[in-house]
């Protein structure tokens, strides 16, 4: 810190010093002075409040008084004016009352209730008054009578005296409260004086010692920085406006066998050379002169040992004060290990290409064998399907069982045969074919997959138990796939019951995949035969039980291993079975987007 601004912290700490030995006082004796009149105020509207109330109470008590004298035959025009003040000089009194008493809730309320009483009062006397008038004299009695027995003011009067002298009291003792508090801040606020006055006075002696241990920690912070500096492995150099050497830190005298004790060396003979890159050069110059930044800058440098190294080297201006001349931080990094690293990626992803080439000429040979398939291999078929039907038509009439059974064996066979390849090309086809990521509303393609399934059995009993279904992320032809396969085998099961049950669920694992089960209560399978369902052309049926090829689990389980799951089946022979497949839930916004990205 800075000589002067020591001097403008010393002057503020004394400016605020002073403030709080004067103005502190001050205020207390202010805040005092101002509790003292506010008190006094109060206590002056206590009193104002039980005044206007006993007024209250002489003035309906004398007009009461008053009736009586006129009733007893008390004929003095004063004393009629007297009677009459209750009617006109109580109200007014009242609207007084409840205005000096608005900010007090239980003194409105005590007030509203003295005044029903009064006003009832008033009435009374105010219709002996009538009666009186009348010559009625028992009437006029009896209604003063009713006044001071239904119209009692003396416990309202009494209440509202009592709630004000509470309220005094309270007052009183909060006032002394504060007048105590006062008295205490001000000792409290002598004894700050005394010790702020004591600190101000240590604080400056120490003021001195503060700034030497300062400078001290400054020249112990530049020392460790010096040796933070020597210790990092980067090699970092600073050079002058002339780009000769200032400070080089020990890994950059390794890497370009430097002296560290040699000083003002020029950067162009460091390293016997490694530095003389003349479009180099002119970049330094550059960072220098016109405060340019020199970032990630990748050159091939021979060192004094010899050896090429790979280095990037960044280079940035210091200047501390404008009157300084500038100075030029220099730190190189050695990426000659991840150079090479890069060299032999680069000779990896070279063999890469090369698999991805074999992989694709294996895939056309793939796509030339199902071709094969399709045309060449169906050509026979067809031929003994054909001079199988031509045989049949020649024997006509002549042919006998045996040789009927043999034609209708070599037919079905064929056409088994065929059946089998179409299955072995969506097999192939399956395996091979890009998928279509989208969204897929699952229980639209599960309702779809019942729909075309039912239509098929319409002689049959199917109970149906389908839980909602969520969206994923899939090919949706491909997954059609899967439920007509998976449906249509639970259909095909049950067909030995005479009411099918079939039931499609969903739960989240633990890891948020998503796992869909179709459940039925048809033949079941034999558990230790479970490693055979999902493979090519696996039944643990007969033919003659249910009919198939035995290849729609294969489709599942290819169809979903491709999209990131796996399927599975647990079942119990002639009680059912269960087949599990499982889906990985993924953000169908980010997907979506994708997906639209991938088809622009």
């Amino acid at each position: 810190m800075k000589a002067r601004d020591i001097v403008n912290w010393r002057i503020a700490g004394l400016l605020v010093a002073i403030f709080i030995i004067v103005g502190l006082p001050y205020l207390v004796t202010l805040n005092n002075l101002h509790q003292t009149q506010e008190a006094t105020a109060w206590v002056a509207h206590s009193n104002a409040v039980k005044s206007v109330t006993y007024e209250v109470a002489y003035l309906v008590r004398d007009s009461e008084a008053a009736t009586y004298r006129m009733l007893v035959g008390d004929g003095n025009p004063t004393t009629q004016m007297r009677a009459d003040r209750a009617s006109t000089g109580v109200t007014g009194l009242l609207s007084q009352l409840r205005e000096m008493t608005r900010d007090n809730p239980d003194q409105q309320i005590l007030i509203g209730s003295l005044e029903s009483s009064v006003n009832g009062r008033v009435t009374l006397m105010n219709q002996a008054m009538v009666r009186i008038q009348q010559a009625n004299a028992a009437g006029a009695r009896q209604s003063l009578r009713d006044a001071g027995d239904l119209f009692k003011i003396n416990p309202q009067i009494a209440a509202i005296v009592k709630n004000e002298d509470m309220l005094l009291e309270s007052r009183r003792a909060a006032a002394n409260h504060e007048s105590m508090n006062g008295k205490i801040v001000l000792g409290v606020t002598a004894l700050a004086q005394l010790l702020l006055l004591a600190i101000i006075v240590v604080m400056s002696e120490r003021q001195i010692g503060r700034r030497l241990m300062a400078e001290t920690r400054e020249s112990s912070a530049v020392m460790r920085s010096q040796q933070i500096l020597q210790a990092v492995r980067e090699p970092i150099a600073l050079f002058d406006d002339k780009l000769d050497a200032l400070l080089v830190n020990t890994a950059f005298s390794e890497l370009y066998q430097m002296d560290p004790r040699e000083h003002s060396q020029p950067l162009m003979q460091v390293g016997h050379g490694a530095w003389s890159d003349p479009i180099l050069q002119q970049r330094l110059r550059d960072v220098l002169l016109r405060d340019r930044e020199l970032w990630d800058y990748d050159m091939t440098q021979r060192t004094a040992d010899g050896e090429d190294r790979y280095v990037v080297i960044n280079a940035r201006r210091l200047q501390q004060r404008e009157a300084d001349a500038p100075t030029l931080l220099l730190t190189v990094s050695d990426i000659t290990a991840r150079a090479l690293v890069e060299q032999k990626v680069g000779e990896l992803n070279h063999q890469l290409e090369g698999k991805i080439s074999q992989i694709s000429d294996v895939n056309r040979e793939l796509e030339a064998f199902s071709y094969s398939v399709s045309h060449d291999l169906r050509a026979p078929l067809r031929h003994i399907s054909g001079f199988a039907r031509k045989l049949e038509h020649h024997l006509g009439e002549h042919v006998d069982e045996k040789a009927a059974h043999y034609i209708e064996v070599i037919s079905g066979s064929a056409q088994r045969m065929a059946q089998l390849i179409d299955d072995l090309l969506v097999f192939s086809r399956l395996g091979r074919g890009a998928l279509r990521l989208q969204a897929v509303d699952m229980q639209t393609v599960v309702e779809e997959s019942k729909a075309i399934i039912e239509s098929g059995v319409h002689d049959r009993r199917i109970v149906w138990d389908l839980a909602p279904l969520p969206m994923v992320i899939g090919d949706e032809n491909m997954l059609r796939t899967v439920w007509q396969n998976l449906l249509g085998n639970a259909v095909k099961y049950t067909a030995q019951r005479e009411v099918a049950t079939i039931a499609v669920r969903v739960q989240q694992s633990a890891n948020g995949d998503y796992e869909f089960t179709v459940a039925d209560n048809g033949a079941g399978f034999d558990m230790q035969y479970a490693d055979k369902l999902f493979g090519v052309f696996q039944r643990l049926h007969r033919a003659s039980e249910f009919v198939g090829n035995g290849i729609g689990l294969a489709n599942v389980r290819r169809i979903v291993g491709r999209h990131g799951g796996r399927v599975w089946a647990d079942a119990e022979l002639g009680k059912g079975a269960n087949f599990h497949f499982s889906l990985p839930a993924t953000d169908l916004a980010g997907a979506s987007a994708s997906t639209n990205e991938s088809r622009v």
